[in-house]
Formats: structure tokens, sequence, C-alpha cells
């Protein structure tokens, strides 16, 4: 029977083929979307286009109140969140010596307090129901550290933090929570690195020797999200072509 999913940030690259995939599983979809965000009717009709009815709500994932109103509307329209996908991020990269307190602050909220705002209102209805799934896109980078993102590697580890210790309060309670950690996957973000950094720096860290494809990861979202992996919780899961094993 198919589900009711709530995607942050679905409109991006790898959000979008969450999305799809959770679609064409049979579940029904929302995602959020920024304020800043101008094209999200736009995406909203290619969807349609192409026979994906989503819901979609305006959120500001940094904004405690905005998230509890996002969260109201989705359960008036199709009621009860059965799936959490926290997928909305960004990134600021800079060095240390260079960074200061606005790009450090934009992407620990966007990054790992937006878990807080998204999660709060939602998971205690799962725990209520005795079902339901939460699910974490950190990052490889969130394993590894990378150079240029003290931010975002701190932001991305706290995620996991953040998973097994509300995985802990809600096993018994019939709901997992998870992280996945991709690495570099091919979305519109990835694509706009220069294609010589590309050759030279980053596929040659790939042991699979390409980039990682959003589907991939989409696929991996389903099965958590499924009955099957009810005895998956608190697990960190790397999807990143052997770039990083640990």
């Amino acid at each position: 029977m198919g589900k009711t999913v709530l995607v942050t940030g679905g409109m991006g690259g790898l959000g979008e083929s969450i999305c799809t995939k959770m679609a064409d599983a049979g579940h029904q979809v929302a995602t959020t979307y920024s304020p800043h965000n101008n094209k999200a009717q736009d995406w909203l009709g290619r969807m349609q286009a192409k026979g994906y009815a989503f819901a979609a709500v305006r959120c500001d994932v940094t904004d405690h109140d905005s998230c509890q109103q996002a969260v109201a509307e989705v359960y008036e329209r199709l009621g009860p969140v059965d799936v959490l996908v926290n997928n909305a991020g960004i990134a600021r990269d800079m060095t240390f010596r260079k960074m200061d307190k606005g790009n450090w602050d934009a992407v620990i909220n966007t990054n790992l307090s937006s878990l807080f705002n998204m999660t709060r209102p939602i998971a205690n209805r799962m725990a209520e129901r005795g079902w339901g799934r939460i699910i974490n896109i950190s990052s490889v980078n969130g394993c590894k550290g990378a150079f240029g993102q003290t931010n975002y590697a701190a932001a991305k580890a706290g995620m996991h933090g953040f998973t097994m210790s509300l995985a802990l309060e809600l096993a018994r309670k019939g709901v997992t929570v998870n992280t996945i950690s991709p690495g570099y996957i091919a979305t519109r973000m990835t694509l706009a690195i220069p294609k010589d950094v590309m050759e030279a720096h980053i596929l040659p860290q790939i042991p699979l020797g390409r980039l990682g494809r959003p589907e991939e990861v989409a696929a991996l979202v389903l099965y958590l999200a499924s009955d099957e992996a009810a005895f998956v919780t608190g697990a960190n899961i790397s999807i990143n072509g052997g770039q990083h094993m640990h």
C-alpha cells in the first residue's frame, strides 16, 4: 500500500530523483521548496507533463515556524507523513581562514538545524502510529572531511549523530532512522565542476571510475523506506563508488 512521503529540497537534482522513484513505487509525494525558489511552478509543470502529481509546499528549512506550517499543510493535503527524507542542503565552500560567520551559519542551519525543524513535528506522530521512516541525506565528506568544507563537513557529520541518537529513541516505536552518505553524484551542481578538475582530481579518487547516478541513491532511499528495511536503523550507508570505505 502506498505511503505518504515528504522530501525536503525535492526540486534539486538528487531530490527530484527521490521524488520520482518514490512516486513510481506507488507512494504519494510532497516536496518542500525554498521561499527564494521562483521556478517551483515550472518544475511542478514539468513533472506534471511526465505524469507526476507532486504536492509542493513553500518552506524555509532553517526556520522552525516555517517548517511547522509546511508539515501542517502536508498533513492537511495528503494525511500523516509515513516517510520523511531530509534532503535539503547547500554548500558555501571556502578555507576556514576565509570563512565568515554568515557562511558558517547558513550551512549549519540549512544542513543540520533543518533536521530538528522538520523532524520534530513528524517523529512523535510516527511513533504514535507505530510506523515511520526518517532518512537523512548526508555526504561522503561528512565521513572523511574535505578541504574548504569545515562548515559543510561539520553539518553532514552532525546529521549522523542526530540519526544514531534518534534511532535509539524511536527503535521500540516501529520508526527507523538512517543516514545515506552519497559521494560524487551526477547532479547539476557536480556537473558544473570544470572538466579538467573532474578528470584530474575527482574521478581518480573513485575506484569505480565514474560519478554516481541520482537514481542509484533514490533506489537506496526507496529500500530504507520499505517494510523490508525494518531491521535497519541507526545506520550510515555509503554510496560513493568506493571513494571512502569505513
